[in-house]
């Protein structure tokens, strides 16, 4: 347990900050499972406008340090490489 005020508050602080990005996170795998059950459906142009809407998202929480800006960049080329696969 913290002793410090300034542990404390720092306590207080990344608690506030864990709930943050648990709520973006989950926000970008909505998002990413809208992609996903459009592209199983195998509508092109469901699936690109679902990623259309998931693209900001996944680059949002890079920004915000969710994830990594690497790894949000992959998932987005990965999924417009599967999407330009489907046969429209």
């Amino acid at each position: 347990m913290a002793n410090t005020t300034s542990a404390k508050k720092a306590t207080r602080k990344i608690a506030r900050r864990t709930e943050v990005n648990k709520n973006r996170r989950s926000r970008m795998r909505t998002f990413l499972r809208k992609v996903e059950e459009a592209i199983a459906t195998g509508n092109k142009a469901a699936a690109a406008e679902a990623l259309k809407a998931a693209q900001p998202e996944i680059m949002r929480a890079a920004q915000k340090g969710v994830v990594h800006k690497n790894t949000a960049s992959r998932k987005v080329s990965r999924l417009a490489h599967r999407i330009g696969a489907l046969a429209s």
